[in-house]
C-alpha cells in the first residue's frame, strides 16, 4: 500500500535554505578570469557607481525621447503637416462650415473672440475627430511611444533592467515592494496596460494590489508624457518630481494600512550582451501595434463623446455643477471638466484638450500643471481599469477606487495650497 504524500508549501526562509543546500551540492567554485564585461556588470550594481550610471542612463533615455519624439518628428514635421496643411484643407473641403454641428464634431468647433466664432488655426484648438483626434495619435503619441519602446527594448536586451532593479531594491523595500517593481513601473511609462500585466510575478496579493494602485495613480503613460512634453516642456521636471513624491509617499502609507506580507523575490541577473536587431524590431512592432489598436479607437471615440456633450449642453451643465469644487479646492477653471471626462477614455487626449484651453488663454501655466497632475491621479484610463477589474477581486477594486478618491482630493488640494503660498495659483 502506497503511503500518501502530503505536500506542504515552503516558507520564504525555507526556500532560501533549500536553495543554499542545493547550491552547495551542485556548484563548484574555482579560478575564473575576470573580464571587462564582469567589471562593468559589478559597477552597475554597486550603489556608489551604479547610481550615477543609472542617472546617466535615464538622462540619455529622456534626451532621446525628447529629441526624437518631440523635436525631430512632432515639432519638426507633424505640427507643420497638420496645422499648415491638413487642418486648412479639411476646413476648406469639409461640408457645413462653422456653425454646422457635424462639421464641429468632425473638423472644428471654433472658438469665440469678442463674441464672434472664428476658425481654429491649430489642431489642439480645433478638437474635431479628424483634426485633434488624428493629430494626438499620429502627430504626437505615435512618435513618443516609438521612442520609449525602442529605448526600453534596447535596455531589456542588453540586460540592464535587472541591475536597475537591484539598485532600487532598498528604496522600494521601504514602501513594501522590492526591486522588481521597477519593471512594471518602467513598462507603465510606455503604457499602463502591460505595466499592470507585469505585476503578476509579485508573490503576494498585497504587493500586486499596491503596485497596480500606484501605477494607476502616479505613473503617466508614454503617450501622455509626449503630449505633456509638447505642451509644458519647462515644467516636466516638476511634474515628474511631484508624481515621484506621491508614488513613494502614498506607497509608504499603503504598506502600513494594507494587510499582508511583502516577501523577497528571487530574480535572475543575466550577463550583459549585445542586443539583436531582430529582437528589438519584433518587440517594437508588437508593443507599438498593440498600443495603436487600443489608442486610436479610444482617442477618436473620446473626441466624439466630448463634442456631443458640448453640443447637447451636457458639458456646460457639468461645468456649472463641478466648477465650484474644481476652482475652490483644486484652483482650476470649470472648463477642466471636459478633459477629466475625456481622460477616462484616454489620458493623452485629455492633456491635448488642456493644450487647447491654454492656447485660448483660459488656463494659466500653473493651472495646466495642476490639471496634468489631476489627470494622472484621478482615475486610470478605461483600458487600464478594465484590466484591473480582471486582475483584482471586488474588495481590491473598491480599495483602489477609495485610494484614488482620497489621493486626488488630498494631493490636488496640497498642490493648490502650494500654488497659493508661492503666489502662482
Amino acid at each position: 500500500m502506497k503511503e500518501k504524500v502530503v505536500k506542504v508549501p515552503l516558507s520564504v526562509d525555507e526556500r532560501w535554505d533549500l536553495i543554499e543546500r542545493i547550491s552547495k551540492q551542485t556548484v563548484e567554485f574555482g579560478a575564473r578570469k575576470h573580464t571587462l564585461k564582469d567589471a562593468i556588470a559589478e559597477l552597475t550594481v554597486k550603489p556608489l557607481t551604479g547610481i550615477p550610471v543609472a542617472i546617466a542612463v535615464i538622462y540619455g533615455f529622456w534626451s532621446f525621447f525628447v529629441d526624437f519624439a518631440g523635436t525631430l518628428f512632432t515639432d519638426g514635421f507633424m505640427v507643420r503637416l497638420f496645422d499648415e496643411h491638413w487642418l486648412p484643407w479639411l476646413q476648406s473641403v469639409f461640408p457645413g462650415g462653422l456653425g454646422n454641428k457635424f462639421y464641429a464634431l468632425m473638423v472644428d468647433a471654433g472658438h469665440l473672440e469678442e463674441g464672434v466664432r472664428v476658425a481654429s488655426d491649430n489642431c489642439f484648438e480645433a478638437f474635431g475627430v479628424l483634426t485633434s483626434g488624428l493629430f494626438v495619435v499620429f502627430g504626437v503619441v505615435l512618435w513618443a511611444v516609438l521612442a520609449f519602446y525602442l529605448m526600453f527594448a534596447i535596455l531589456e536586451d542588453v540586460g540592464y533592467l535587472p541591475r536597475l532593479a537591484v539598485l532600487v531594491d532598498t528604496v522600494l523595500h521601504k514602501i513594501g515592494l522590492h526591486g522588481y517593481a521597477i519593471v512594471p513601473t518602467f513598462l507603465s511609462l510606455g503604457c499602463n496596460v502591460p505595466g499592470v500585466t507585469a505585476t503578476r510575478p509579485l508573490e503576494t496579493r498585497k504587493q500586486r494590489f499596491m503596485m497596480m494602485t500606484l501605477l494607476a495613480i502616479f505613473v503617466p503613460c508614454g503617450a501622455q508624457i509626449g503630449i505633456m512634453q509638447d505642451l509644458v516642456p519647462e515644467m516636466m521636471g516638476w511634474i515628474f518630481l511631484t508624481l515621484a513624491i506621491g508614488y513613494l509617499g502614498f506607497g509608504f502609507i499603503l504598506n502600513k494600512i494594507v494587510p499582508g506580507k511583502s516577501p523577497e523575490i528571487i530574480m535572475d541577473v543575466p550577463p550583459y550582451q549585445m542586443p539583436t536587431l531582430r529582437n528589438i524590431g519584433r518587440k517594437l512592432w508588437i508593443r507599438t501595434s498593440r498600443f495603436l489598436l487600443v489608442a486610436v479607437p479610444f482617442v477618436l471615440l473620446g473626441c466624439l463623446i466630448v463634442g456631443l456633450m458640448y453640443l447637447t449642453g451636457a458639458m456646460d451643465w457639468l461645468a456649472a455643477v463641478l466648477g465650484p469644487l474644481l476652482m475652490g479646492w483644486f484652483g482650476v477653471p470649470a472648463e477642466t471638466v471636459a478633459p477629466l471626462i475625456a481622460g477616462f477614455l484616454r489620458k493623452d487626449l485629455a492633456v491635448g484638450m488642456l493644450g487647447g484651453l491654454m492656447e485660448q488663454g483660459i488656463m494659466t501655466t500653473f493651472q495646466v500643471f495642476t490639471s496634468v497632475i489631476l489627470l494622472c491621479i484621478y482615475f486610470p484610463c478605461l483600458a487600464t481599469f478594465a484590466l484591473m477589474l480582471k486582475e483584482e477581486n471586488w474588495k481590491e477594486i473598491l480599495g483602489s477606487l477609495a485610494s484614488l478618491i482620497a489621493m486626488v482630493f488630498v494631493y490636488g488640494g496640497l498642490i493648490h495650497l502650494v500654488g497659493i503660498m508661492l503666489g502662482v495659483a
